[in-house]
């Protein structure tokens, strides 16, 4: 017999309900990051909003809290890119992506070449005591390094630092209401704990696809930026069940996993400029066409954030202040037109937003505008 074939449609509203969008849900934020595998984190305090988004209640200075008391942290993992993960995570996802922070070193079109001969064992050897003994500031570590290595190029030394070192940025940077330059240790310095000798990769791609699914090999790797991810899957066939997409595609998912009916609804959702949603899929299809992906490609605005409206990528959005910073408004770019009951639940979702980004503000504004 022949898989069942799952839809776009579907398949959009299965990661909607995975990825807490449907309805926002009565987790605490450590709860959210662990179900998520984390949160992409280059812009600060992106993850508060995509946890704004996703939770009843949420308060931000919950979320801070973690970072304080070393719940939750800052790091490169999944793809080399930085995300936030609760402590546990941190100490199984950093090793797993090492080869993916491997390759990046070795490919790096400055500092490859200038490592090239370097002996990484000794920067490594000096860096991880200096790191321990105190969190260091990037002009901070290259003086250290540059004093020790005259010989070598300081930021290449560093930046090996930053792929082969488990580098964690500790607070205040990431603290909600507070800024601070990168600042960085170990993760067994500041957690205490030795990294996973052998980070289980099959429970990983069991949580993803528990946080993403239903998913391809293809999207696993994009995903976590690892190869030879097929091997890993095959082991974990007899845990799993199989689907096709609409291209033929094979599906794998949990059983027991929530695939809800295509007709459920989904409101409208602000996204931060980062999200893993939009980030985590080889074939982003189930979010929408291409052709909108690169038009609102081109309005995005560095600050700013994406829109889905029925679950689909259809706008982005930016915030403005006055000079006194007296008035906010949401402006709103978005493809085709919105019929008059999205546009007021996008205004009313909007109107919210605003009183958690600018509650400052004394007066709110949402503009909508067409693409």
């Amino acid at each position: 017999m022949s898989a069942e074939v799952l839809g776009d449609r579907a398949l959009n509203r299965a990661t909607l309900a995975r990825q807490l969008l449907l309805r926002r849900v009565p987790l605490s934020p450590l709860e959210a990051l662990a179900h998520l595998v984390g949160m992409q984190a280059q812009v600060p305090l992106d993850p508060y909003l995509g946890l704004w988004s996703r939770l009843e209640g949420f308060r931000p200075e919950e979320l801070g809290r973690l970072l304080e008391e070393r719940k939750a942290v800052r790091i490169v993992a999944m793809r080399g890119t930085l995300h936030l993960l609760t402590a546990a995570d941190c100490l199984v996802l950093r090793p797993l992506a090492q080869p993916v922070l491997d390759r990046e070193l070795a490919r790096h079109p400055q500092h490859g070449p200038a490592l090239d001969g370097v002996d990484l064992d000794a920067v490594l050897g000096f860096a991880r005591p200096l790191l321990a003994e105190r969190p260091r500031t990037g002009p901070e570590l290259r003086a250290a390094l540059a004093e020790r290595f005259p010989a070598h190029d300081a930021a290449a030394l560093a930046y090996a630092c930053r792929n082969r070192l488990a580098f964690v940025q500790v607070p205040p940077r990431g603290v909600w209401g507070k800024t601070a330059q990168v600042t960085g240790t170990t993760a067994e310095a500041w957690l205490g704990k030795p990294l996973a000798a052998d980070p289980p990769a099959g429970d990983v791609v069991l949580r993803y696809l528990a946080a993403f699914g239903p998913a391809t090999v293809a999207d696993v790797s994009a995903w976590s930026g690892l190869t030879r991810m097929r091997e890993v899957v095959d082991r974990l066939r007899p845990r799993l069940t199989s689907f096709r997409d609409e291209r033929g595609r094979e599906l794998l998912d949990l059983p027991a996993a929530p695939r809800p009916d295509p007709r459920t609804p989904a409101p409208p959702r602000f996204l931060p400029e980062y999200d893993n949603l939009l980030l985590s899929h080889a074939d982003r299809s189930r979010f929408g066409s291409p052709e909108h992906r690169g038009l609102l490609s081109a309005a995005w605005v560095q600050g700013g954030g994406s829109l889905l409206v029925d679950g689909l990528l259809r706008g982005v959005w930016r915030l403005e202040r006055d000079r006194p910073g007296r008035r906010a408004a949401l402006v709103v770019s978005h493809v085709e037109p919105l019929a008059k009951k999205a546009a007021a639940a996008v205004t009313t979702e909007g109107r919210r937003l605003l009183r958690f980004l600018a509650a400052d503000a004394v007066a709110h504004e949402v503009r909508l505008a067409r693409l």
